[in-house]
């Protein structure tokens, strides 16, 4: 009948309520999630990658900032005795420069730096695949000078050969290598005893030992030797013998590495230390006073006591092998120059 109104039951409009998504609805709308998932799951994977590798960055960055450190505090002592007297140092160490026998590297004061290139085998330190061994292909560099260790010397007893401070022993102990200076020359020489508050230098059996109690300049290698009194005021400092090299780890990498002496029973004693991980080369060239460029420490040769300032090249990685290129470790190359003081 026209105009009549159509009435559904209410059973019928509960099933047109209950009607989903057809098919084709439930598919485009998983497409679309599938969509903003990916999107969303790209978007933080690369905040992950970019987070790792400013992480990486920063580690490079920092051990680069810790090792130029390191081993510029070390090159700018070089030579330094303490009293601005370069030229006129003795020594009394029996494997000194004066005693006529073998001289061990970190007695020679005259080669107060010395350089090795890759290549050419450093005596100070083992080239090869051992742990703390050095890698051959990387520069070595070794240093002496004065350490920070150091005090005014109170007076000294001709009679016992015994030294006293004027303020508290900065850390010196028996059977340390030490430098006496005062401005009219240094010694090196090895303390024998310390008895109450004095540091007894005499001619003693000691390792290596003393070869003469005289501590005039130049050394004579006697008992007496040359005879000299070093005054109030004058200083005792702790010497500072180093050799930096790029080693193997224990972990199968490669570290910076610092061999320096440690008194072990009395007795100086060769040691290597770990300082920076991850620093897989190190390249040194040297100036000498008066050239326009650096050069390599074979053309250096016997020079050394007119090297000036030295350039270093270090190569180092991130730790996290994700975090460079083709899924290598990120890697930098920086070069820092740092000039000798007392040159």
């Amino acid at each position: 009948m026209s105009g009549r109104l159509s009435v559904r039951s209410p059973r019928a409009v509960l099933a047109l309520r209950q009607r989903g998504f057809s098919l084709v609805e439930l598919m485009i709308a998983l497409v679309l999630g599938l969509v903003v998932v990916l999107g969303a799951s790209t978007v933080f994977l690369s905040n992950k990658q970019s987070y790792r590798t400013n992480l990486a960055l920063g580690e490079v960055q920092e051990n680069a900032r810790i090792a130029f450190e390191l081993i510029a505090r070390d090159i700018r002592q070089a030579g330094v005795t303490g009293c601005g007297n370069v030229g006129r140092v003795g020594n009394i160490l029996n494997n000194g420069t004066s005693a006529g026998g073998t001289v061990a590297w970190w007695a020679d004061f005259g080669n107060a730096i010395r350089g090795y290139d890759g290549g050419t085998e450093d005596p100070v330190v083992t080239s090869g695949s051992g742990s703390a061994q050095r890698i051959l292909a990387t520069s070595s560099l070794t240093l002496l000078g004065a350490s920070t260790a150091a005090a005014s010397i109170a007076a000294y007893d001709a009679g016992t050969y015994g030294f006293t401070f004027t303020g508290a022993n900065p850390g010196i102990q028996a059977g340390d290598v030490v430098l006496l200076c005062d401005p009219d020359h240094a010694v090196m020489a090895q303390i024998s005893a310390i008895s109450g508050s004095s540091l007894i230098v005499n001619n003693n059996t000691n390792t290596p030992g003393n070869c003469s109690r005289g501590l005039g300049f130049p050394t004579a290698c006697t008992a007496t030797g040359n005879a000299y009194a070093f005054l109030r005021n004058s200083q005792m400092s702790l010497l500072s013998a180093s050799d930096w090299y790029v080693g193997n780890n224990p972990v199968g990498g490669r570290s910076l590495y610092r061999r320096t002496l440690v008194n072990v029973a009395g007795v100086p004693t060769p040691t290597a230390q770990e300082m920076v991980r991850n620093v897989t080369d190190l390249q040194l060239a040297f100036h000498v006073a008066g050239a326009d460029s650096f050069v390599n420490a074979a053309t250096v040769a016997g020079n050394w006591a007119t090297v000036d300032a030295v350039r270093m090249t270090l190569n180092l990685r991130g730790s996290d092998r994700a975090t460079g290129t083709d899924g290598q470790p990120l890697t930098r190359q920086l070069t820092a120059t740092v000039n000798l003081r007392n040159r």
